[in-house]
């Protein structure tokens, strides 16, 4: 299968194209990003760097005809683009709001046009925060969770508008990876002072590459759901 991975330059990005490397159902990964993303470093000795293919684009609300030429004939999308709680502060509201609700949008219409096979799977990464129900109160960055549950939503309605697109939503807490000193010393905080569950980068792939390849469990994919999984996976050795 042929996968789609947006802001492929990203932290839990990077870890996607790593595992996909080695995972041989994937035939080809389409690394899409403002900027060109090279082959990651510890790869398995069975990873096969030739599927990775780099393609840059300068803006991911708008899709040139080269771009969605590279996206023809993909299977899965796991879309990761976003501005995340703690940088959102650094940016007036819209164009967090551009960033993480506009341009996706935008993505899933450019991807679906470009040609994609006839069953589609869109994956698209949110966090366990956002909220979709705006009656329900919010006490942490209300209008950015918020923004990002209307995405969520956003998503899934436009995948069961579109012919041959099937979607879902990764509602991970906290993302954690070895070595990553300061992001455990976060994740520790979060989780006393807030209650913030953590997953690690790599299960949290794993778990994420078990849905678009083999098909999503449910529409929505909560931390746990997430954690169980990746889990599963664990016992099995797969």
């Amino acid at each position: 299968m042929k996968l789609i991975i947006s802001g492929a330059s990203g932290f839990v990005a990077k870890e996607i194209i790593r595992q996909s490397l080695s995972r041989n159902e994937i035939t080809s990964i389409v690394a899409l990003a403002r900027k060109p993303v090279s082959v990651p470093e510890k790869l398995s000795p069975d990873a096969n760097p030739s599927k990775l293919k780099s393609i840059v684009i300068d803006d991911y609300e708008h899709y040139p005809e080269e771009v969605k030429k590279e996206f023809a004939g993909a299977a899965a999308c796991i879309w990761t683009v976003a501005i995340t709680p703690t940088n959102a502060k650094a940016y007036d509201f819209e164009e967090v709001k551009r960033v993480c609700q506009t341009s996706t949008i935008a993505g899933l219409k450019a991807i679906h046009e470009s040609g994609i096979s006839k069953s589609f799977r869109f994956l698209y990464m949110s966090g366990i925060a956002a909220e979709r129900d705006r009656a329900k109160p919010v006490q942490y960055q209300s209008e950015y969770t918020y923004m990002r549950g209307e995405t969520e939503s956003e998503v899934l309605q436009l995948a069961a508008e579109l012919d041959g697109v099937e979607a879902s939503v990764a509602k991970p807490g906290f993302i954690t990876a070895p070595g990553y000193i300061m992001k455990s010393i976060a994740a520790t905080a979060l989780q006393f002072a807030l209650g913030l569950p953590n997953i690690g980068v790599v299960d949290l792939t794993t778990t994420m590459l078990d849905q678009v390849i083999n098909g999503f469990e449910k529409e929505t994919l909560t931390h746990e759901d997430l954690v169980r999984i990746a889990k599963a996976h664990q016992v099995s050795g797969k």
